[in-house]
């Protein structure tokens, strides 16, 4: 680590939006190829008058070429050339993410059969990262480490020596400090600084996820500490040097910071703050103390600064009133925003443009089932747009559009977006196939679609190595769930011999993380020694566990009325003809559980036909459909009263507990759809408040099942009563 001042005060990471943006626009001194001054001029841009339009972008040769592999070297590696490898690791990014990954990995190997080039050893290093969290075998895991911390070794070979004198005048001579010791960099030095801090970053998810214990977690966190300190510095230097141009007469940046250094430092101060953001309240208070804090909307803004993309949902940078509560809401009129194309092209990007396009999008279609505050899907669907036709046959991209098919509740084309990218997937990157996977399987069974969703399940369970708890206990919910709605007797026995087989699998596949169990692998081994002592029964058990997910939010409405609803009225009126006599249902045991259980499935359900996501899509005739066969107060209504007997009977609830506070949980929702947010926020703090929910809470002990996850979930929506949005 380079010697630096005490942190002091937190950095705002807006620090390089405006820099950030003015630069990549005007295209100041870049390592590479010279950066034309019009980049809107290099590609057009229609406007399909479809619903949800595709828009289609058309590239000039001049970004074509930009990205074409460079001459092999002829002579011999100097660290002083190190920038010349730039657009020669580009290459091997862009010929990654166009699907041709094993191609990539063989360019960096060939180009630096040495291992001593410090931008093809942090290439290799990311793709074996990339393959050992895929595979999450401990083999891969471990070479990843080693090729992560080769080239973390690499990197440092190419910092500036920091000397024992140096670092004793760096307390008294600010310029051997801080931004100072950055400024008396050679560009390939700030490099290096930013290609090590990458490394510590890899290298400490790996080692996180990799070790059970929390003493590497420990070891790990400090390290994370130093990459974060380390982009807070780079940051304060740009700023710096950009404020020095302006008074210089030369700004409104400094244009011999290049543009592929910039994009790096937007990306790391990006997903640092972005990560801060997503902390609970109790810890972001307390790293706040030591200068460790951030906006949510900052962090956006610097992470689209690289590739020019605008939000209409995000505050404006200077709207201090609306960058506080989140919302623009106050406003009266704010001009609509064209956010359909970036403003800067792939000519004009920096080198870690697509990862901060990749990160934006993880944001807006992943960690938005935990989050509302900053989540833009039109800023998703430009985004996931514009780089599938960069690449075409990209796996990523073609998985991150069947994702926001997802979002949008249309899980037909989110299958058909999966089963392409599968397709195009390569032997050598066969796991990467696990993440459509787990989505396909959640999106059939989203459908009920039983039969179509176990290839899926089964494939995981067999064959990934993420959680496999969670992997068999959806395969056996799948073959439940099956067996239940076969008619050939013999094939539906089949089916329940093979889900018994898989539940008892599940307990002993847990594995932990940082020493700690994951949430829902404990869920999931709790339901299936539930099945094992309720004489192999559970109720809904494929559609309970896409609740406990997120996925159910997704269905589509038309697949509520026509297949859920009635199976779950079916099933509510089984169980309301054992009231006057519990111990008559199954085998005597789980009937409040299982009661309160189907009308917390039925109320949900109820309550998004009733309010569907905001970001699902429907056709008209879709939409006639639901309207003539259940009108919105009636289903509203319905999915009250379902909510509220779970409350008053919460006290008859054996072991489920958790059920009590997803009822509170939904009725917020539900209340917050009325606009009734008094009623909704009272319903959302009996649940953060953290007290026994439950009249008689004598039955359980310590916490209950997704007590973790649903705090988050409470959390998320007490943040968007605040910025005023619907939950």
């Amino acid at each position: 680590m380079f010697p630096r001042k005490p942190a002091g005060q937190g950095v705002n990471t807006l620090g390089i939006l405006s820099a950030t943006t003015a630069r990549f626009q005007q295209g100041g001194g870049s390592s590479s190829a010279s950066i034309p001054a019009t980049p809107n001029s290099t590609f057009s841009l229609s406007f399909p008058s479809t619903p949800a339009a595709e828009q289609g972008f058309a590239f000039t040769t001049e970004e074509l070429k930009s990205i074409e592999a460079p001459a092999t070297p002829s002579e011999g590696y100097a660290r002083s050339q190190a920038l010349d490898d730039l657009p020669a690791i580009r290459h091997a990014l862009h010929t990654f993410l166009k699907g041709r990954m094993s191609e990539s990995e063989k360019y960096c190997n060939d180009r630096d059969p040495l291992k001593e080039r410090m931008y093809m050893t942090a290439g290799l290093g990311l793709i074996q990262m990339l393959k050992g969290l895929l595979s999450f075998e401990p083999v891969d895991i471990e070479h990843a480490l080693e090729s992560v911390r080769h080239a973390s070794l690499i990197a440092s070979q190419h910092r500036r020596p920091s000397t024992l004198t140096t670092r004793i005048s760096s307390l008294v001579i600010s310029e051997n400090s801080g931004v100072g010791w950055i400024k008396g960099m050679t560009p390939v030095e700030r490099h290096a600084e930013l290609v090590y801090s990458e490394c510590l970053l890899e290298k400490a998810v790996l080692g996180i996820v990799s070790s059970g214990d929390w003493i590497t977690f420990i070891r790990e966190f400090l390290n994370i500490r130093s990459a974060t300190n380390t982009y807070r510095t780079l940051e304060e230097f740009i700023q710096l040097a950009d404020k020095e141009a302006v008074a210089r007469g030369e700004g409104p940046i400094d244009t011999s910071i290049d543009r592929d250094f910039r994009s790096g430092v937007a990306l790391g101060v990006g997903i640092n703050g972005l990560c801060l953001t997503l902390l609970p309240n109790s810890v972001s208070n307390v790293i706040a103390m030591f200068g460790y804090k951030a906006e949510r909307f900052d962090a956006l803004r610097t992470l689209a600064a690289p590739g020019g993309w605008s939000s209409n949902i995000w505050p404006d940078v200077n709207d201090s009133s609306s960058e506080a509560s989140g919302s623009n809401s106050g406003k009266a009129a704010k001009e609509k925003r064209d956010v359909s194309q970036p403003t800067i092209s792939q000519a004009d990007e920096g080198l870690r443009r697509p990862c901060t396009d990749l990160t934006l999008l993880i944001f807006h279609l992943f960690i938005s089932s935990i989050t509302y505050s900053g989540v833009d899907l039109e800023q998703a669907r430009a985004i996931v747009n514009y780089n599938l036709t960069l690449y075409p046959e990209g796996v990523f991209f073609l998985f991150l559009k069947g994702r926001l098919h997802v979002m949008e509740s249309r899980p037909l084309l989110a299958i058909a977006s999966y089963e392409k990218g599968m397709d195009l997937t390569g032997a050598d990157y066969k796991n990467l196939k696990g993440v459509a996977q787990w989505e396909l399987g959640l999106c059939k069974s989203t459908l009920c679609d039983y039969a179509g969703a176990l290839p899926y399940w089964k494939a995981q369970a067999e064959e990934a190595n993420w959680s496999k708890a969670v992997y068999r206990y959806g395969l056996a919910t799948t073959l439940y769930d099956l067996a239940k709605t076969e008619t050939d007797k013999d094939a539906a026995k089949k089916h329940m011999k093979e889900a018994t087989k898989w539940f008892e699998q599940v307990p002993g596949s847990m594995k932990k993380i940082a020493g700690k169990h994951i949430p829902v692998e404990k869920f999931v081994s709790r339901k299936s020694k539930k099945f094992q002592s309720q004489g192999n029964r559970l109720l809904h058990p494929s559609l309970e566990f896409c609740y406990m997910v997120g996925a159910i939010s997704h269905t589509p409405r038309t697949v509520f009325l026509s297949t859920i609803i009635p199976s779950l009225t079916q099933s509510l009126s089984t169980l309301a003809s054992h009231s006057s006599k519990p111990s008559s249902y199954g085998n005597g045991t789980g009937y409040w559980d299982d009661y309160a259980l189907a009308q917390l499935l039925y109320g949900v359900c109820l309550r998004y036909i009733a309010y569907p996501n905001l970001e699902a899509v429907e056709s008209e005739e879709e939409k006639k459909t639901v309207e003539a066969t259940m009108s919105t107060e009636e289903a509203s209504k319905k999915a009250e009263e379902s909510f509220k007997w779970i409350v008053e009977n919460g006290t008859k609830i054996e072991l489920d507990h958790q059920l009590v506070y997803a009822a509170h949980l939904e009725l917020g929702r539900l209340y917050s759809c009325w606009g009734d947010l008094e009623g909704a926020r009272r319903e959302l703090e009996l649940v953060n408040s953290g007290k026994p929910l439950e009249v008689n809470s004598a039955g359980r002990k310590g916490k209950y099942s997704m007590q973790n996850a649903i705090q988050v979930k409470v959390h998320a929506a007490l943040q968007a009563l605040d910025e005023g949005r619907r939950l």
